[in-house]
């Protein structure tokens, strides 16, 4: 027998009510055979399931106050977010990257989505709202300030250079000595220069010049340990010391005040070439 909803047999009902966990249920009740009193039955039956209806009602009212708790634990009271009474934490700081929460790195599109998400939670405060542009308007200025002026990478412009071939071919012919080596040479040129200021003929420091490509010569023999190769550096580091010391003298160095007089423009020229004379008698291999 099925009556809207109930099964029924000559001794037991079978009533099928809403279950908090498993859906569906089939609650069996005692009854008499439906020839007795089958009125009496089905009164009783309607308000069993009556009752277990409010039950169910009333648990699922209580799962969604539940349900909207967490989330205000979660998310922070949303009515107070949608309407924008809130205050931006980070208001009075003044990075305008850490401002909006991203890094230097960020893109445009990053940037804008971070803009509108902070808007779009603390619009009601106008303090709020004013710091975010502004840290959203001076992130933009600096992001079209860069592009119009690219900065220069020293970093990787110095080891392109050094990576090129000319530089590796240049820097190839040069290796470092022995650390004595290397005070004995500086010594050398040292007193060679000191000679050159102090004592500057009226034909200029012709001595201390020649002094200086025997030197040279000397250098190179003692490291190499090869007068001809010894010969032929000195001679080629002597003549490229002077042609690079007068093209210097002449076109890039201003006149130094310091040294005055009639040969001030020789004397700094020789001062120069021990320089270059210096380096190629310690480091050239």
């Amino acid at each position: 027998m099925s009556v809207s909803g109930l099964t029924g047999s000559p001794s037991r009902c079978c009533l099928r009510l809403p279950d908090r966990n498993q859906g569906l249920v089939c609650r069996q009740v005692s009854a008499i055979p439906i020839a007795g009193k089958p009125k009496e039955i089905f009164d009783k039956l309607l308000i069993e399931r009556s009752k277990w209806t409010v039950s169910t009602r009333r648990w699922k009212t209580q799962k969604t106050h539940l349900i909207k708790c967490a989330m205000g634990a979660s998310y922070g009271d949303m009515a107070g977010e949608s309407g924008g009474s809130s205050i931006f934490p980070r208001i009075n700081v003044s990075d305008p990257y850490k401002r909006l929460g991203i890094s230097k790195e960020a893109s445009e599109d990053e940037i804008q989505a971070a803009r509108n998400f902070l808007i779009s939670r603390y619009g009601g405060h106008k303090p709020s709202v004013d710091a975010i542009e502004a840290a959203h308007d001076k992130i933009i200025m600096q992001k079209f300030y860069e592009r119009r002026n690219p900065k220069i990478d020293i970093k990787k412009k110095v080891r392109e250079v050094k990576q090129s071939k000319v530089v590796q071919a240049v820097t190839s012919r040069f290796q470092t000595p022995a650390t004595k080596f290397i005070v004995k040479t500086s010594l050398a040129f040292l007193v060679l220069g000191v000679l050159t200021v102090l004592f500057p003929t009226e034909e200029g420091p012709t001595l201390q010049v020649a002094l200086s490509l025997i030197a040279t010569f000397y250098f190179i023999h003692d490291r190499l340990k090869s007068k001809i190769r010894a010969l032929l550096y000195g001679a080629g580091a002597f003549i490229f010391s002077w042609l690079v010391g007068t093209f210097l003298m002449v076109s890039v160095i201003p006149p130094i005040p310091i040294l005055k007089g009639l040969r001030s423009f020789e004397v700094l020229t020789s001062l120069l070439t021990y320089v270059l004379l210096w380096v190629s008698s310690t480091y050239l291999k």
